[in-house]
């Protein structure tokens, strides 16, 4: 019962409408005769039906004696009435609020983005609860702080990068709001090696490629995601320490296994080489950014696990130069994948204008 008391309805029902149906199905008495029967001007019981005016203790009894309804009944009817109106300005103010916070939010949020994505609805305060969840905010305040100090974490990785400031706080907000949502195996470092093996297998083979990455990361108790990019968000991947595992998002803006590869790689190298020692550190890689002695170390590592010293040596004693047929070679025989070849021999040497036909596609 009391659940069922508290359901505010779209329109308060003001009593006077009770005595306009009575009226309406009565043969015996008109409006005019009922004000003269309640000792009223006709005026008076006109605002009373068109509910400008309550129903008093003492209007009540009198409705009691000429409609044959109990007094009681009228005043349990006026007092529901005034409870619904409260109840109604109560539910309007709060809708006033939730618009007010929502106004505020669309300066800081791509609410479209989000919408696309799925993760909004048609309704208002889950809405603003989904933002708050994903922005790990408890007032909307929260969102303004984190809004200026994220920024100048973006700036002062590039100058130089065109950063949408509201697109990428989303895209790094929603990437923490994923990761701390899954639940995995337990992280151990002395795994690494295993781990960077097992993705090279899959990388090598390169079909349901993002399937079977996420799912021997997952194995390796390393949480992943992928987030699509907005605009001005020149972001390869991200990785930090989400509650008790390490985890990693990227955006697949190029959708090419060997850009994929080397991006896993490298976050796995920020993980290695310095996560493990400060769990407090975040690695957002943009493209193009400022290189820094984390950078240099984490693409040094992403390129000795996709090809190892001994592999680039003989690559450059004994495949030079290269073309379609020498970089099949190589790959057969240290199982890598031509693509990831070929990449690393346009980073190095220079290979960008060679004519080939490798399938570089994400699979």
């Amino acid at each position: 019962m009391t659940a069922i008391n508290q359901i505010t309805p779209f329109e308060a029902t003001h009593p006077g409408t009770l005595i306009k149906d009575e009226l309406e199905v009565r043969d015996d008495i008109k409006q005019k005769d009922l004000a003269e029967l309640l000792g009223v001007k006709p005026s008076f019981l006109n605002e009373i039906i068109k509910g400008k005016r309550p129903i008093t203790a003492d209007l009540a009894i009198l409705l009691e004696k000429t409609l044959e309804i109990p007094a009681d009944y009228w005043m349990k009817f006026q007092s529901q009435y005034e409870i619904d109106c409260a109840r109604i300005k109560e539910k309007n103010i709060n809708k006033i609020k939730l618009i007010e916070l929502w106004n505020i939010i669309k300066e800081y949020v791509p609410v479209n983005y989000f919408k696309k994505q799925g993760y909004l609805t048609e309704n208002l305060e889950e809405n603003i609860n989904k933002i708050k969840l994903i922005y790990a905010i408890t007032t909307i305040d929260g969102l303004v702080n984190i809004f200026a100090t994220k920024k100048f974490a973006f700036y002062k990785k590039s100058e130089k990068l065109k950063i949408d400031d509201k697109n990428m706080i989303a895209w790094n907000s929603l990437a923490e709001y994923e990761a701390k949502n899954q639940s995995i195996n337990t992280f151990n470092f002395d795994n690494i090696d295993s781990l960077t093996k097992s993705l090279n297998d899959i990388f090598f083979e390169n079909d349901n490629t993002l399937f079977k990455v996420k799912k021997v990361l997952n194995q390796y108790g390393v949480k992943f995601s992928t987030i699509e990019k907005l605009e001005k968000t020149p972001v390869d991947g991200y990785s930090f320490w989400s509650e008790n595992n390490p985890a990693i998002a990227v955006t697949l803006r190029h959708s090419r296994i060997d850009n994929f590869a080397f991006t896993i790689m490298h976050e796995i190298g920020h993980i290695a080489l310095h996560l493990k020692n400060n769990k407090e550190q975040k690695f957002l890689d943009l493209t193009n950014q400022e290189v820094n002695h984390y950078e240099t170390e984490a693409n040094d590592f992403a390129q000795k696990k996709l090809i190892s010293e001994k592999c680039w040596e003989d690559i450059v004693q004994n495949y030079i130069p290269l073309d379609d047929n020498e970089i099949e070679k190589i790959s057969k025989k240290y199982n890598i994948h031509p693509a990831i070849i070929l990449g690393r021999a346009c980073y190095e040497m220079s290979y960008y204008a060679l004519n080939t036909s490798i399938d570089k596609k994400l699979k």
